[in-house]
Order: structure tokens, then C-alpha cells, then sequence
């Protein structure tokens, strides 16, 4: 391919990127809607009822919750979740990971999740360190939107999350996701222009950021975070999937498949909310993502709540 054209193909996944992805800001809201209520969305402040460093879990919920954000993303993406999961009776705290300039997404105020994806998987390390030491519990859960699940994995796998040879002194215990790019995207198509093309990756990555290029399907960073399996041992794995997911595609190759000594539930999110056409951007605040979460999060919950589906307005065309 010449340069020119793989010049034109990098522009054209970075318009991608975009379009796709970076229409919804970090709020998680379309960039012409207000707030919701007047919370701040740039991630400068914890998400409702988040990072209280003197909450002390209790004997019904004894892990403390960790809200990892996405792509583009930062704590404030959970503005919604986060008092549900107080009021509910848990520790939650939330961190904005991935900060790095280099890419003009990533200059863009309140976009976090920009930078390499196994040094946000430190950063999660030490947070989580930080919320053990200060809550006294000896494990957490983990709820992580689109690259959070996979930046979570790495932490588990290579970052002290979990032992493999000795999964009692793994420091967590559930991972929840929601539209991760476990498999990697193929951004409805888009990704599969430079997938395995270190020309057109090169001019891509400055556009959208090195975090957004190392979850295209075929990455370096995919295929080495997978190639041990999916799951580590102990860990309780909820997936949740999006039929109408634009961005993380196809949407069931966010599913896990459960290795030894961990329990994988792959869910749509359709399954207990069939009218929700939630884009990704609006996973975070999703009613349906909470009830499933919580259920996750909360044995019993689901026996004595129903999900608050959103009603849509009409029905988008379904995800690729």
C-alpha cells in the first residue's frame, strides 16, 4: 500500500474513532445536552457518593466497588451508578486512569483512558491498593466500562489483581463489564483498516490516542493479553453486551470464556431490558447496566428488584 493511501486510511479510522466513539464526551452524554442536574462531568470531582476514604464496608457487602471508566472516559462517567451502589450499603470509588497529551484526543479536557493501556493497568494497581488499605477489606469488585474491562484484565493478569497459583490472595473478586473490548473492536469495520498495519498505526495513533489503537481487533496488546485465556482463577466475571454497540464490535466478542476455577456470566443487556438501544457512551448511566451490576455486585438483588428499563423514543438500526 503507499504511504498516501495509508495516510488516508489512518485519517479515516481516527474520523472513526470520532465519530463512533468520541461524538459522546466524557459525561457520557451527547455533546448538545446539559449536565444531568448540574453534576460536573470532567472528572475534577468523585461521582456521587464516591471516594469516601472513611467508609468501612459492612458484613452484607464486605468488598469495596471500583468504577473504571472508558476510553475518553473519566470517573464522572458514573455520576448514575455511584449513588445507586451507596444507597445500596457499599465503599465506591472511582479513578480517572490514562491521562497523556500525545494524541489530540487525549488533550481534550476531562478525556482520560488515552494513554498505554498496561501503565493504566498500574495506575488501577495502586488505586486499588490505596481502597484496601484505607477500607480494611481484603478484596474489591470491580464495574469497568469499554477499555476498563480490558485495562482491568491486564491489572488481573499481570498487575497483582489476582494469583494464579493461589487465588486466595486475589485482591478482587468480581469484574464487571460493560461493552468491553475484550477481543478487541473492529469499530464496525473501520478498525479493520489497520489492523496488523504498522504504517497506518503510526498515523492513527496521534489522532486517537495509543490506548484507542491497542483495542483494534489483531492488536499486539489483545492478542498478549489473551493468550493465557480469558479469565483468571477466582474471579467471578460478569460480561454485559449491547446489541445496538456501534463502537465495541461485533458486540459478542466482549464475551469471556471461562478458564479453571472462574465463573463467567456472558448477559445481554437486552435480556432483562429488551427495548434499551443504549449507545456505548451510555452504558455508565444505563439503568439496565445498574440492575445488572448490582445483581453482580449483591447476591438476592435481582429476586427482590426489577431493571427501571428506559423507555426508548424509537429503535435504531442494530449494532454491527
Amino acid at each position: 500500500m503507499a504511504r498516501w493511501q495509508i495516510r488516508g486510511v489512518g485519517v479515516l479510522v481516527a474520523a472513526g474513532f470520532l465519530v463512533l466513539g468520541q461524538a459522546i464526551p466524557a459525561s457520557g452524554q451527547p455533546a448538545a445536552d446539559p449536565p444531568a442536574q448540574g453534576l460536573v462531568t470532567d472528572g475534577s470531582v468523585p461521582p456521587p457518593g464516591a471516594d469516601d476514604w472513611d467508609c468501612e464496608p459492612t458484613a452484607e457487602h464486605p468488598r469495596a466497588v471500583v468504577l473504571v471508566h472508558g476510553t475518553y472516559g473519566n470517573r464522572d462517567n458514573w455520576n448514575a451508578l455511584s449513588p445507586q451502589l451507596k444507597a445500596n450499603g457499599f465503599c465506591v470509588f472511582a479513578l480517572n486512569y490514562g491521562a497523556d497529551p500525545s494524541s489530540l484526543a487525549g488533550e481534550q479536557r476531562g478525556y482520560f483512558g488515552t494513554g498505554d493501556i498496561a501503565k493504566s493497568a498500574g495506575e488501577l494497581a495502586a488505586f486499588v491498593d490505596r481502597v484496601l488499605d484505607a477500607t480494611g477489606a481484603a478484596q474489591v469488585d470491580l464495574v469497568a466500562h469499554s477499555q476498563g474491562g480490558p485495562m482491568s484484565r491486564q491489572y488481573l493478569r499481570f498487575d497483582g489483581g489476582a494469583d494464579a497459583a493461589d487465588p486466595g490472595r486475589n485482591k478482587v473478586r468480581t469484574l464487571v463489564t460493560a461493552g468491553a473490548t475484550n477481543h478487541g473492536t473492529t469499530l464496525s469495520g473501520l478498525g479493520l483498516l489497520i489492523a496488523g498495519n504498522p504504517d497506518a498505526e503510526a498515523l492513527t495513533t496521534p489522532v486517537v490516542s495509543q490506548a484507542g489503537v491497542q483495542q483494534l481487533v489483531g492488536s499486539a496488546f489483545i492478542t498478549r493479553l489473551n493468550a493465557g485465556g480469558d479469565t483468571m482463577p477466582g474471579v467471578h466475571y460478569t460480561v454485559i453486551a449491547d446489541s445496538w454497540d456501534l463502537v465495541s464490535t461485533p458486540p459478542e466478542a466482549t464475551f469471556l470464556t471461562a478458564g479453571p476455577g472462574a465463573i463467567v456470566d456472558n448477559v445481554w443487556l437486552q435480556s432483562v431490558c429488551p427495548r434499551d438501544s443504549v449507545d456505548h457512551g451510555g452504558l455508565p448511566s444505563d439503568p439496565g447496566v445498574a440492575f445488572l451490576a448490582l445483581s453482580a455486585l449483591s447476591p438476592g438483588y435481582a429476586s427482590t428488584h426489577q431493571p427501571q428499563c428506559p423507555t426508548p423514543t424509537a429503535l435504531p438500526l442494530p449494532g454491527i
